[in-house]
Order: structure tokens, then sequence, then C-alpha cells
């Protein structure tokens, strides 16, 4: 099967887990903290249900790798050569605060690099993926339409920014050298969109993260022309010892 095609049946399996997620979102609901202190919820386990078993029929020979099954189950002591990588809702606390900058992630790892990535707000009802040079997003269920990563601005880059730490990530960015001439706040892996879509010119991370947080965004991103790197300059890879990210700057086009 073609990334292409597997673009289209990956768009259908984020449908349906965002489905589960709105059905938790719109009723009463409690958020309980696993091991790592992050905040569950039960949209978290049925989005995940849907997809893992999605995938598993869809290619049996590929496995995944997601976060809640990683929580409950540990996991795999080497990465295997391709593989998916499943956040069922990123953002947890942005879906608890139902300001709707949350997300499906699902990527498809090969070697050490996501080469393809789906993202989608359910609650905003858009989707974004990338694969094979293509990034395209749908807003509200019209046609697929193409996006690409801007050159950095002379007045300098946008930054796209948490609602947590803001000042922190700006402060941290200039220190590296980065001009940052404005900043926009979103949720989750949005950030990595808001590049692709030529929107931002830059998302440094200095916090945690793990792969399957940043994996579908930085395949959505890398097909839209920009980039993700540690913060030495080297690649963001996947497949690391423990699947946890360094500290890394996601860029747009550098001009």
């Amino acid at each position: 099967m073609t990334h292409a095609q597997l673009a289209e049946e990956l768009t259908q399996i984020a449908r349906l887990a965002g489905d589960e997620i709105m059905k938790v979102y719109a009723g009463d609901f409690t958020a309980a903290r696993k091991a790592d202190k992050s905040p569950v919820t039960a949209a978290d386990v049925a989005a995940e249900a849907v997809i893992v078993a999605a995938l598993r029929r869809l290619t049996p020979d590929i496995p995944v790798v997601a976060e809640e099954e990683a929580h409950a189950h540990g996991l795999p002591e080497h990465a295997p050569e391709r593989f998916w990588l499943v956040d069922p809702l990123d953002g947890t606390k942005e879906f608890v605060a139902r300001n709707g900058e949350f997300t499906v992630n699902i990527a498809l790892v090969d070697g050490t690099k996501p080469v393809l990535g789906i993202v989608y707000l359910p609650a905003l009802n858009e989707i974004y993926r990338g694969h094979s040079g293509i990034a395209e997003r749908s807003f509200n269920g019209s046609a697929f339409e193409r996006v690409a990563a801007r050159d950095l601005p002379a007045e300098g880059a946008t930054m796209t920014i948490s609602r947590s730490h803001a000042a922190d990530e700006r402060v941290k960015a200039e220190a590296l050298g980065e001009h940052v001439n404005d900043t926009i706040v979103a949720g989750s892996s949005l950030k990595f969109c808001r590049l692709a879509e030529g929107v931002a010119d830059l998302y440094p991370r200095f916090g945690t993260t793990m792969e399957w947080d940043t994996a579908a965004g930085h395949a959505v991103l890398a097909a839209a022309g920009g980039s993700v790197a540690t913060v030495e300059g080297g690649p963001l890879t996947y497949g690391k010892p423990g699947f946890r990210n360094p500290h890394f700057i996601a860029r747009g086009r550098r001009g």
C-alpha cells in the first residue's frame, strides 16, 4: 500500500477515533493521573482502542507503539525498523480545558524518520496530513488543499507557544540566537501544523516530550518543507531508547 493510500485510510481511522473523543467531550468527565503525573481520560483510552485495532487490521505486519498501551504494558526494548506511533489524544490539558486544541496523532516511522503523519482536531473538524513531500489540510470536511511552510520573514520569526510555559520558551529560543518577532498560542501538535501551513515559523520545545507527541506533526511539517532538529543541530530521530525526545526546535523554511 502506498503512502498516499495509507493517508486516506488513516484519515478515516483518525475521524473514527475523534468520534469516540467527542462522545466523552460532550459529557461530564474526569481526568485521572498516570504514574508520570500526566492526565488521562476515558477519551484517551477509547480513541486508542479504535486506532490500534484499525492499524493492526490494516497493516498487521507493522508494529504499533501507542501511548496508553506503553503506560500500561511498557515500551519495546528495541524499536522496530518500521512502526506506527500513536497519541490518541495529544493535549489532554486542552481537552480538560475544553478549548478545542487537542489532536489525534498517527505517524508511520521508517528507519528513524516519520514518513507519514495525520493530525486531526476533532473539536474543530480540521485535519492535516503529510507524506512524500505533500502536506495538506481539510476544514469541516472540505476537499484537501496543499499547504507549505513559508520562508522566514525578514522581520523575524513568528513563534508558536503553549499556554503553560510561553515566556520561558521565548527566552530560551532567543538565547539560542532565534530572532522572535511575534508569537501565537497553539495547543498540542497543532504547533507543527501552524508552521506547515505558513502561519508561523518557529516552535521550540525545551520540556519533556515523547516520540508519539511529535511524530505526526513532524511528518506534516517535513512534507511542507520545514524541519525539526535538536538544539545541537542534529535531526530529531525516532525509535530512541525509551522513546523520549531531547529538546528540539521545529522550523519552517529557512529562506
